[in-house]
């Protein structure tokens, strides 16, 4: 699966790259959930359909849905059609939301438990990246206080991976100091 496009251009261009726009933390908060239990091999595969299927992510559209749109989302072939798991992303659009309002934004409330900035994992190997961190069980707590659903410290180390909370590209890839540079997100050449 190295070799995998899909997942080359996932690595090269988005993973761990600082996000802070809401709808992007909305996607990955939702995406991350729907993979628990399952390689991110699958959900790349799917996220296509999940952009058709969860009105490309709007937070606000998706807290909306009833069980008529449940109903839809469970015979869509294109997702994980996992009961629990659709009916979380309802939930947690509504607790979203919620969060929104308290804080002005998700982005607000999110950066909080990073104080505002990444943290730059100095990663030898893959095997030396954490599965949680004390971060991780932090935000995993409050979220779960907050009624969310599939946000387990694991899910939410692998979210603040992915929306750049966390920079753990290890110290040989390409990536590490592109993404420690606001000004150079975008990949120069092909991961190793």
């Amino acid at each position: 699966m190295a070799d995998d496009p899909l997942r080359i251009a996932y690595h090269d261009r988005e993973w761990g790259v600082p996000a802070h726009d809401d709808r992007v933390l909305f996607e990955f908060l939702l995406l991350e959930g729907a993979q628990a239990g399952l390689s991110w091999d699958t959900i790349l595969r799917k996220r296509d359909a999940y952009r058709r299927a969860y009105h490309n992510f709007n937070p606000r559209k998706v807290a909306k849905y009833d069980a008529q749109d449940h109903a839809r989302l469970l015979d869509d072939p294109g997702i994980v059609r996992n009961r629990s798991k659709v009916a979380a992303s309802i939930t947690n659009a509504r607790c979203f939301l919620e969060v929104q309002r308290e804080f002005g934004s998700f982005d607000r409330y999110l950066w909080a438990f990073v104080g505002g900035q990444p943290i730059h994992g100095k990663r030898r190997s893959a095997k030396q990246v954490p599965a949680r961190t004390t971060e991780s069980d932090a935000l995993s707590k409050d979220l779960r206080r907050r009624g969310f659903k599939f946000v387990g410290s694991t899910i939410c180390y692998a979210f603040m991976q992915a929306v750049g909370l966390v920079n753990d590209h290890t110290q040989d890839c390409f990536r590490v100091r592109e993404v420690r540079s606001p000004r150079q997100v975008t990949p120069k050449r092909r991961a190793r």
